[in-house]
C-alpha cells in the first residue's frame, strides 16, 4: 500500500501519532464488545421471564460464553499471529453482530429454547475469543516497550466504558421497545465500529499508508528483545515450558474470577439481593464500570512511570501485586456494609482496584513473547475465561448454600492468590525458543 503524501490531511492529523490513534480506536472495539457481553446480564430478568429459566440455568447462559470464550484464546491467538489482526478482528467483529441478534431470536415456550440460547451465546463466545489476543498482536507491533503500560490501559478502560454505557442503554431501550430490540441495537453499534476498524487499522507499521518514517523508526527502536530476536513465532514447547506465562494464567484466572462476578451477578445482586429498584441498579451498577475506566489508565500509566525510574519487576509485577491485594481488601469490606448503595461503592472500588493491574498482564505477554504474543496473551486469557466461566456458575451456588457474603469473601480469597502468583513472573526474561524452567 502506498503511503499517503506527507501534506494529505490525515497524514498531518496523525504525524507521530498514528499509534495513539489506533490505540484509542481498539478501545471502541472493547467497549462494543463488552456491550455485547453483558446486554445479557442487564436484560437477564426479562430473558429469565420470558423463558422460565432459573437462576442456575441462566448461569449457564452466562457460562456458555465464557466456555466458548476460553476455547477460543489460543486458536484467536494463533489466527492473529499468522494473518494479522486487521483481517482476523473484522471477520470477529461480524461475528459478534449475528450471534448477538441470533440470542435475541431464541423463541421461547420450546423445549429447545435454553439449549439454543446456550449455543448461540457459546458461538459469540467463541467469535469475542480473537478481541484481546489480536489486540495484544496489535500493541506488540505498534507500541514501544516503555510505552505499553498506557497502551493496554487505555484498550481496556474500553472494557470499563462498554460494561457502564450498558445498563442505562439496555434499560432505556428494555423499558421502551423490549430487550429483544436492545441485542439488535447492540449489533448494529458494533459492525459500524468494525467497519471502521477494517478501513483505518494495519497490521504493523511499516504496511500503513498513513505511519510517518520517523514514528516507524520510534515504534521499532523501542521494540523489546523478544520482538527483534524471534523472526519466526515460537513453538509450543517453549511456550509451555516457561514459568512467567503459567505464573501469568494463574493469576489471570483469579483477576477474571474476581472481574466476571461484575459483569455476570452485580446487577442481579442489587437488585434482588440488595432490593435497589431497576433505575437505581442502573446507576449504581455503572459505579464499578466507571472505576475500571478510570483504573485500566492510571495502572498503565503507573507501570509505565515505576517501570522507567525502578525497572520492569516493579513496574509491572509490584504494581500487579498491590493492585491485587486492594482488591480483595475492598471485596471484604463490602460484605459488612449495611448499606445497599455504599457497598455499591467499595465494591466500585475493588472494581478500580483489580483495573490497576490490568495492563500489567499484557504488556508483559507482549514483552516476553514478541512475534506470538497473540498466542502466549490468548493462552493466558483462556486461563481468565476459565475462571470467569467458574464465579458464572460458583457465585450462584455458593450464594445459594451460604450466603452472598461467602460469595464475595472466597472472591477476595482467590483474588489475594492471584496477587502471590505475580511474585513468580520475571518480565525482564523473554521466552526463548529452547525455554527450561526456571529453578
Amino acid at each position: 500500500m502506498n503511503p499517503a503524501p506527507p501534506d494529505h490531511w490525515l497524514a498531518k492529523a496523525t504525524r507521530g501519532r498514528l499509534r495513539w490513534v489506533l490505540i484509542s480506536w481498539m478501545f471502541m472495539v472493547s467497549a462494543v464488545a463488552y456491550l455485547d457481553r453483558v446486554n445479557i446480564s442487564v436484560a437477564a430478568q426479562a430473558i429469565q421471564k420470558e423463558h422460565g429459566l432459573t437462576d442456575v440455568q441462566l448461569g449457564w447462559v452466562f457460562s456458555a460464553f465464557l466456555f466458548g470464550y476460553a476455547l477460543f484464546q489460543v486458536p484467536g491467538g494463533w489466527l492473529a499471529d499468522r494473518f494479522g489482526p486487521h483481517r482476523v478482528m473484522t471477520v470477529g467483529v461480524i461475528w459478534w453482530g449475528a450471534f448477538t441478534t441470533l440470542t435475541a431470536l431464541v423463541p421461547a415456550g420450546m423445549a429447545s429454547s435454553l439449549a439454543l440460547l446456550i449455543g448461540a451465546r457459546f458461538i459469540l463466545g467463541l467469535g469475542e475469543g480473537v478481541l484481546f489476543p489480536s489486540s495484544n498482536k496489535l500493541v506488540s507491533a505498534w507500541i514501544p516497550s516503555a510505552e505499553r503500560g498506557l497502551a493496554n490501559g487505555i484498550i481496556f478502560a474500553g472494557v470499563g466504558a462498554g460494561a457502564a454505557v450498558t445498563p442505562p442503554l439496555i434499560i432505556h431501550i428494555l423499558e421502551r421497545w423490549g430487550w429483544h430490540c436492545s441485542f439488535y441495537v447492540s449489533a448494529g453499534i458494533g459492525l459500524a465500529v468494525g467497519l471502521v476498524w477494517f478501513l483505518l487499522i494495519r497490521d504493523d507499521p511499516r504496511s500503513h499508508p498513513l505511519a510517518s518514517p520517523a514514528e516507524i523508526a520510534e515504534i521499532e527502536a523501542g521494540l523489546p528483545p523478544a520482538n527483534k530476536e524471534h523472526e519466526r513465532p515460537l513453538g509450543w514447547g517453549a511456550i509451555l515450558r516457561s514459568r512467567n506465562v503459567w505464573a501469568i494464567t494463574a493469576s489471570y484466572f483469579s483477576y477474571c474470577y474476581v472481574t466476571y462476578i461484575f459483569f455476570t451477578w452485580f446487577f442481579i445482586y442489587l437488585s434482588r439481593v440488595r432490593g435497589l429498584d431497576l433505575k437505581s441498579s442502573a446507576f449504581y451498577g455503572m459505579l464499578p464500570f466507571i472505576a475500571m475506566v478510570c483504573g485500566a489508565p492510571l495502572g498503565g500509566w503507573l507501570a509505565d512511570r515505576i517501570a522507567r525510574n525502578h525497572g520492569q519487576r516493579a513496574g509491572r509485577c509490584g504494581l500487579a501485586v498491590f493492585g491485587l491485594m486492594l482488591a480483595a481488601v475492598f471485596l471484604a469490606l463490602a460484605t459488612q456494609v449495611e448499606s445497599a448503595r455504599l457497598a455499591s461503592i467499595v465494591l466500585a472500588g475493588g472494581a478500580g482496584a483489580v483495573y490497576l493491574t490490568q495492563s500489567a498482564f499484557w504488556s508483559v505477554t507482549a514483552d516476553i513473547a514478541g512475534k506470538s504474543a497473540g498466542t502466549v496473551s490468548g493462552l493466558m486469557n483462556m486461563g481468565g475465561q476459565i475462571g470467569g466461566a467458574t464465579t458464572a456458575l460458583l457465585t450462584p451456588w455458593i450464594a445459594e448454600r451460604f450466603g452472598w457474603t461467602a460469595s464475595f469473601l472466597f472472591a477476595a480469597a482467590v483474588c489475594l492468590a492471584g496477587s502471590f502468583a505475580w511474585l513468580l513472573v520475571n518480565p525482564d526474561k523473554p521466552i526463548s525458543p529452547t525455554e527450561t524452567p526456571s529453578r
